[in-house]
């Protein structure tokens, strides 16, 4: 398999539950590639496994010609936004990416004012986190994955639990990531959230990762 991110015969269990089975996907650089699946199909589970924060139990990940957990332990330029980002509730959220951006890139004020301005957040320094709503949340965890300009960016779940209107914003966030050619992974409940956005999307289901086709579509929403 050759590509910017490829997944080669991964399965990852938990103790005795197998939660991926043997499951291989290539994703071309620039790509935009969505993931649907319910809770618990292992969603999450995948993008940490990408990410370097979990090691799979057979096969290889292979991230920009690395091999993780072999050649690297984290990849390089990779933005992850999985479950809920670890702000500080008590800050702003200007203040939370400067302290993100103090461990590794130490990023100017300028720098981070106009990441937060892309995904159209105020840097109002009143404003804690604590008080931001479900969509500033979101919005703040996508800028902390694109603030380093990473060019690989998986965003778990990005509309889950957001009004029209900030799902809407959010997909404009996306599409312009997109436009810049970035390599981007997006996982959801519910397809039609991604059509508009990816390239392709693959259905995981069983621990099983398989092309979401016309013919797919019509068993997932047979009743």
């Amino acid at each position: 398999m050759s590509g910017i991110i490829s997944v080669c015969n991964v399965s990852k269990s938990f103790g005795k539950l197998e939660v991926l089975k043997n499951i291989s996907i290539s994703i071309n650089k620039g790509a935009c590639i969505g993931i649907v699946g319910t809770n618990g199909s292992g969603k999450s589970v995948l993008f940490k496994l990408i990410a370097g924060l979990e090691r799979a139990t057979m096969g290889e990940i292979i991230v920009k010609n690395q091999i993780i957990g072999k050649d690297i332990d984290f990849p390089s330029d990779i933005g992850i936004l999985i479950d809920e980002p670890g702000f500080i509730e008590l800050y702003s959220g200007f203040d939370n990416l400067r302290f993100l951006a103090a461990i590794k890139s130490n990023l100017s004020d300028a720098e981070l004012t106009h990441v937060m301005e892309q995904v159209g957040l105020s840097i109002n320094p009143k404003t804690k986190v604590k008080n931001y709503s479900m969509g500033m949340k979101k919005k703040l965890g996508i800028a902390q994955a694109i603030m380093e300009k990473q060019d690989i960016i998986l965003l778990d779940e990005p509309f889950n639990a957001l009004d029209f209107q900030t799902v809407l914003e959010i997909k404009d966030i996306i599409k312009k990531l997109k436009s810049e050619k970035n390599t981007i992974l997006l996982t959801g409940h519910n397809h039609t959230d991604l059509e508009e956005l990816c390239d392709e999307i693959y259905y995981l289901n069983n621990g099983a990762l398989v092309l979401f086709d016309e013919e797919l579509q019509k068993q997932y929403f047979k009743r």
